[in-house]
């Protein structure tokens, strides 16, 4: 009885990802329903209780179509299902549920869209009600007006003429957000009654409507130029995979079309990197290949940038540039007394004592040496040479940092690794500065081990205790004209 009744699960999962049989909503399974030795006309089948567990009653829309005897003596029943059971989950259904994480994904970056704007679009209603009131007094201004006062106000006018075409985007923009969160309303409501019905009717043309609001959205994102990070979304997990500690990364300087991802697993000593054709893969574990360094890597600092993997060569201070096309070492150069092999880690330890990372203006090393008394220093590579273009000394102290990340030339450093950590210290390049921040995020696994920032998807991407996250980022922009300073 438990070898047919397995025998019947294996064979209904089966007919789940490939239905057959009697039209729509047909599965085919067999099953020790029957004796043998009963004829199998005068016979009457009762589902064991395991079975009635699965199949109730007819009222749910189970009935029992026809049966049949097999050569070794066992029953073959054709079970007719309702037709939009999930028996008809195939791969255009399993298409449609993805579909429902994108336009979800979509949804939460228009939220986040949202918050990166808000304070853009509260300077440019002010500075619209400026220009409204000078325009009115410049209108107003008669004889009793003086020569001088009239001069200023034409003036101030004139200084202010370059932000009307500005003003006129900001609304442009404003009126295109809204009518994309309208479009990604009317799109959830069509995609959830889909879902319910458990159907994928009209599925090509939510497909091509779901590309078209996801291309409009990175064009209006890439609209909004460098600024502060003012806040971190909730984590949106990925995947669980791999050990504790790993990391994982698209190439931030890739065509929108090239979604590849890497994913490198442990701290120390490894050699294999994974390469996904895409996210989806990624997600499911397939379509991938693999590449095997030459020489192995040591902590999680890695990044991959045009096409190389930049990454640190374990026990030494080395950095090594791996180009995955031709599968080969372009260059690898000492970084002058860098600290390597657990001398100066962040807080978490992991041989994570070099950590290279990208942002809108190019390739970074954050390290630390002797000379800087174990402080963070940060320094500039180029990337094909892999020579030291400038350095600063941050002055803050490695071992007490979880992790950091640069956005728009500035190095975000948490406190922690653990839980209830946040983004605690900034360090501007382009002024030598810093200044101590609070930016709380929800370190969700509470163990994190890899946290960078990718300037083509405004996101970082961490590696938190065997799990792949992703944050959205909320950056404050200034609004500049070409008469700004």
């Amino acid at each position: 009885m438990v070898e047919g009744l397995s025998l019947l699960q294996w064979r209904l999962a089966r007919d789940l990802a490939h239905p057959g049989g009697q039209g729509k909503g047909v599965c085919h399974f067999c099953g020790p329903l029957c004796s043998p030795s009963t004829p199998l006309g005068s016979r009457s089948l009762t589902l064991p209780s395991s079975l009635q567990t699965l199949f109730q009653s007819p009222e749910e829309g189970w009935q029992l179509y026809t049966s049949a005897q097999a050569p070794d003596g066992k029953c073959i029943c054709t079970a007719v299902i309702p037709a939009q059971s999930t028996c008809s989950r195939d791969g255009r259904s399993r298409e449609l549920r993805q579909l429902m994480e994108k336009v979800q994904n979509v949804s939460q970056s228009m939220e986040v869209l949202e918050l990166r704007t808000y304070r853009d679009l509260q300077y440019v209603r002010g500075m619209e009600t400026l220009m409204r009131s000078l325009d009115a007094r410049l209108r107003a201004a008669d004889g009793s007006v003086s020569a001088k006062s009239f001069q200023e106000l034409k003036d101030r006018m004139t200084e202010l003429s370059p932000l009307s075409s500005v003003l006129e985007q900001y609304k442009a923009d404003t009126r295109t957000i809204l009518r994309l969160r309208e479009e990604v309303r009317n799109l959830s409501g069509s995609l959830a009654a889909i879902q319910e019905e458990m159907g994928a009717y009209g599925y090509e043309d939510l497909q091509q409507r779901v590309m078209a609001l996801e291309a409009r959205l990175h064009a209006c994102a890439q609209k909004l130029g460098c600024g502060k990070l003012t806040g971190v979304s909730n984590p949106i997990t990925i995947r669980a995979m791999g050990s504790r500690f790993g990391s994982w990364m698209t190439d931030t300087m890739a065509p929108s079309a090239d979604n590849r991802v890497w994913y490198m697993d442990g701290y120390y000593k490894g050699r294999r990197v994974l390469e996904f054709r895409t996210l989806g893969d990624f997600i499911k574990g397939q379509n991938f290949i693999q590449h095997l360094l030459p020489q192995p890597w040591a902590g999680t600092g890695h990044v991959v940038y045009n096409g190389s993997l930049f990454y640190n060569k374990y026990q030494s201070n080395v950095v090594v540039k791996y180009h995955f096309r031709s599968r080969s070492v372009l260059v690898q150069r000492s970084l002058p007394g860098a600290g390597y092999n657990n001398t100066f880690p962040y807080s978490w330890g992991g041989f994570s004592d070099m950590d290279f990372m990208v942002d809108e203006s190019g390739l970074w090393a954050v390290y630390t040496t002797n000379q800087n008394a174990g402080n963070i220093v940060v320094s500039r590579l180029d990337p094909h040479t892999l020579e030291v273009v400038r350095s600063w000394d941050t002055g803050y102290p490695k071992r007490s940092a979880g992790e950091a990340f640069m956005i728009c030339g500035v190095l975000y450093v948490t406190n922690s690794h653990l839980a209830g950590a946040k983004v605690y210290f900034a360090y501007f390049t382009n002024t030598s500065s810093y200044e101590y921040t609070d930016v709380p995020f929800h370190n969700q696994y509470s163990h994190i081990s890899m946290l960078d920032y990718n300037p083509r998807e405004r996101a970082l991407y961490t590696w938190n205790n065997g799990h792949q996250v992703l944050y959205n980022v909320t950056l404050f922009h200034v609004i500049s004209t070409a008469g700004d300073p």
